[in-house]
C-alpha cells in the first residue's frame, strides 16, 4: 500500500498594525546594499508594498504571545515603514501584509531571514534593459523612468542604448555567449548590420576584446577632435544631416562622424569659400589642402618681401596690456607643479588674443599679388591656415616688352578701358584645379584620402617674439605634465 504523501501546510497570512512590529535582531543582512532606505520608502509610498514582511510572535518569559512581532525577513522594508511613520506619512496602526510564522516549526528566524535573501534570484540586466525600452514605449519619458527607479538618466540612457542593439546579438548575450562589456562597445553604433558582422569577425578571429570591438565599429568614421571636423563644426555637420556615434560606456573625446563623405564635402565647400574670399585680394593663384601641406611644398619658390599692417594707437595699447598679463601670470606660476585651472584657462585666452595680433596679414602691393599665391590649409587644430606671397619661378618679373604674358585671363568690363586685363584667379583644391566654369558639377567633390595628412609644419609668420612665448610655455607644461 502505497504511503500518503504529506500535505505541506503554507503560513498565514494577515494585516498586522505597524505599532504591532518590532526589528529582529536574527536579520542575517547587516552591510548596506540595493537602493537607500530614502529611496525605497518613496518607491512604497508612490506604489504600496508590494512584498510582505515575513515575522514571528513575540513570546513572554513563559512562551505565551505578546501581541507583537518581530520582523526577521524584510527588514529594510520595515525600515522604510518606519521612516514613512516618522515622516507622517503613514500612521501608526497603518495595517502592514505579512506572512506569520509558526512559532511550532523547527525553522529559525535566522534561516527564515537567510532564505529570503539567499534564493532571491536578481533580475537579468537584459530583462532590465527591455522592461526600460518598454516604459519608453509606452510614452515614459527618460527622466520619468530614472525618478521611477531612483537612477540618474544617464543610466536610463545606457539601459536603453544596450537595449537597441541588434537582437541577434542580445540573443547571444542572453545565452552568456557574450559579456556585458562587449554589448556596451556594440552601442557605439546603432546599425545592425554592422554590429553583425563585426561580431562574426572578432568571434571568428577571436580578437573579441571591447575596445577591438570599438576600434572595427568606428574604422569607417572620423573623430570629433579630427582637424577636418573641427574646421566644418560639429553644429554645422549635424545641420546637413550628418550623424554621430557616441559611447555611451567609455570617454569618447565627443564621438565620431559617421558619414565621412558628407564631411569632407562640407570641408571643401568650406575651403572653396575661404578661397575665394582670398583670390578677391587680387592673388594670382590660390593652393588649397584640407591638411597641412607636406615638408617642402614651397621649395624653389620665392618669398616676397612684406610687413603687417601697423598697428593702431589704440591696437598697441590693447597688446601691450595683454603682453604685461601674460608675463606676469608666466613669472608668477614658473615654478609651479601644477597650473590652477582658471590661471591656465585665462593663459589660454591670453594666448590666442596676442596671436591675433601677431598673425595679422602682410601688406602685399598690388603688382607683387599679380605674380605671386597663397597656400591655404586646415591646421592640426582645424584653424584655417592662409601663407601668401609665394612666386613660382615661371612667374619672376617678365622681361622688358613681354608684359601682358602671364597666361591671365582678359575680360573688359563695363567702365574699363579697351584692352586692360583682367587676372582671374586660379584655385587648385587638393590638387585639381577649381577655376570657375560654366558647368563645374564636380567643384565640391570630397577629397582624396591620399591628400588628408597628418602632418604638422611649422607656420613661418609667427614674429620670433611669440615664437619663444610659446615654446616656454611649452616646455614649462612638458615640465609640470612629466
Amino acid at each position: 500500500m502505497a504511503k500518503a504523501v504529506q500535505k505541506i501546510k503554507l503560513s498565514s497570512s494577515r494585516d498586522i498594525p505597524f505599532s504591532k512590529l518590532i526589528l529582529s535582531q536574527n536579520n542575517v543582512r547587516r552591510l548596506k546594499a540595493g537602493i537607500s532606505i530614502e529611496d525605497l520608502a518613496e518607491d512604497i509610498a508612490r506604489r504600496s508594498l508590494l512584498q510582505s514582511l515575513n515575522v514571528r510572535p513575540v513570546l513572554d518569559d513563559e512562551g505565551r504571545e505578546t501581541g507583537m512581532f518581530e520582523v526577521p525577513a524584510g527588514g529594510r522594508r520595515y525600515r522604510a515603514l518606519e521612516l514613512l511613520v516618522k515622516q507622517k506619512r503613514l500612521a501608526k496602526t497603518a495595517p502592514v501584509p505579512c506572512i506569520v510564522s509558526d512559532m511550532a516549526d523547527v525553522i529559525t528566524a535566522e534561516e527564515d531571514s537567510l532564505a529570503e535573501n539567499v534564493h532571491r534570484i536578481a533580475l537579468h540586466p537584459l530583462d532590465q534593459f527591455r522592461a526600460f525600452q518598454t516604459l519608453r514605449e509606452q510614452g515614459r519619458s527618460e527622466e520619468d523612468v530614472a525618478a521611477i527607479f531612483f537612477v540618474s538618466v544617464n543610466v536610463v540612457k545606457q539601459r536603453l542604448r544596450l537595449a537597441a542593439v541588434s537582437p541577434k546579438l542580445l540573443e547571444v548575450y542572453a545565452d552568456d555567449g557574450m559579456s556585458l562589456e562587449q554589448l556596451m562597445a556594440f552601442s557605439v553604433t546603432a546599425d545592425h548590420g554592422r554590429q553583425e558582422q563585426v561580431w562574426e569577425t572578432v568571434n571568428k578571429s577571436g580578437y573579441e576584446e571591447p575596445y577591438q570591438i570599438r576600434r572595427l565599429l568606428t574604422e569607417r568614421a572620423v573623430r570629433v577632435s579630427d582637424r577636418r571636423a573641427r574646421f566644418v563644426g560639429l553644429a554645422a555637420y549635424e545641420a546637413a544631416g550628418g550623424g554621430v556615434l557616441r559611447d555611451l560606456f567609455e570617454e569618447d573625446g565627443g564621438g565620431w562622424l559617421e558619414d565621412v563623405a558628407l564631411l569632407e564635402r562640407l570641408v571643401a565647400e568650406k575651403l572653396r569659400a575661404e578661397a575665394e574670399a582670398i583670390a578677391a585680394e587680387g592673388w594670382k593663384w590660390i593652393e588649397v589642402t584640407a591638411a597641412s601641406f607636406p615638408y617642402g611644398h614651397d621649395h624653389g619658390l620665392r618669398r616676397l618681401e612684406a610687413d603687417p599692417a601697423a598697428l593702431t594707437a589704440e591696437e598697441q595699447a590693447r597688446f601691450d596690456t595683454l603682453q604685461v598679463e601674460y608675463d606676469a601670470l608666466e613669472a608668477r606660476f614658473e615654478g609651479a607643479d601644477e597650473l590652477p585651472g582658471e590661471v591656465d584657462a585665462r593663459l589660454g585666452e591670453l594666448e590666442q588674443a596676442l596671436e591675433a595680433f601677431n598673425n595679422r596679414p602682410d601688406i602685399f602691393e598690388p603688382d607683387q599679388m599679380a605674380r605671386a599665391g597663397v597656400f591655404v590649409s586646415i591646421d592640426c587644430e582645424g584653424r584655417l591656415s592662409v601663407n601668401r606671397g609665394y612666386v613660382r619661378p615661371e612667374d619672376e618679373e617678365p622681361a622688358a616688352g613681354v608684359e601682358g604674358e602671364r597666361g591671365t585671363d582678359v575680360a573688359v568690363t563695363e567702365g574699363q578701358e579697351p584692352g586692360a586685363s583682367v587676372q582671374r584667379t586660379a584655385i587648385s583644391l587638393a590638387g585639381a584645379s577649381t577655376e570657375p566654369e560654366e558647368h563645374d558639377e564636380d567643384a565640391a567633390r570630397p577629397l582624396p584620402d591620399r591628400l588628408i595628412t597628418e602632418r604638422r609644419i611649422v607656420r613661418w609668420h609667427y614674429g620670433t617674439r611669440w615664437q619663444n612665448i610659446r615654446q616656454s610655455r611649452s616646455r614649462r607644461c612638458c615640465t609640470i605634465s612629466c
